[in-house]
């Protein structure tokens, strides 16, 4: 978030603004920016520190200069993706996840199958991971593996089917490619 704030503070300024347009043309120094700006080359210095601790804009050094230029990947993602995601967001569903299924895995082996439904998903989940997508398995061969996994193979197997990790035709089933969330 700190980060997010930053970037949006930084353009939030006329003269990044401009800079960031000259940038935007071609890799430039100090001294030429600050000319077509009519901005000392310290006030031009000024803002592309800022512009480089958030992000925004790189420098290398030449023989003579530093050149600054635009952080491009940057400005390739989508401001929804700027705006919403976060590495925080992720790393705390990464730690949820890891607790769920450290909460009802034992070596390997489901210990029970969750009553709550996000809990019930990332444990299917994690079964399913070990299906391979597109391929189709008997229902014999499927009850064998879901066995190695849990006792109550028929429960698991209908739950994997329900929450769309597994579909079903004609006693036959196929690992899905599709997020069973719908994200």
């Amino acid at each position: 978030m700190e980060h997010t704030v930053q970037f949006l503070k930084c353009l939030a300024d006329p003269s990044r603004l401009a800079i960031l347009q000259i940038l935007a043309e071609r890799d430039s120094y100090v001294e030429l920016i600050a000319a077509k700006l009519d901005l000392t080359p310290g006030t031009v210095c000024y803002h592309l520190k800022k512009m480089e601790h958030a992000g925004i804009v790189r420098c290398s050094r030449t023989q003579f200069y530093v050149i600054y230029s635009l952080h491009r990947e940057l400005f390739d993602r989508p401001l929804s993706e700027l705006l919403f995601a976060s590495d925080q967001t992720t790393e705390r569903e990464n730690a949820y996840r890891q607790k769920v299924l450290d909460s009802f895995f034992v070596n390997g082996r489901l210990t029970a199958l969750p009553s709550q439904r996000k809990k019930r998903e990332i444990v299917l989940e994690k079964v399913a991971e070990s299906f391979a997508i597109g391929r189709v398995y008997e229902e014999k061969e499927l009850n064998h593996l879901l066995l190695d996994f849990y006792d109550d193979y028929c429960t698991l197997r209908r739950e994997l089917v329900g929450f769309g990790f597994l579909e079903r035709e004609q006693g036959r089933y196929r690992r899905t490619p599709k997020d069973p969330s719908g994200d």
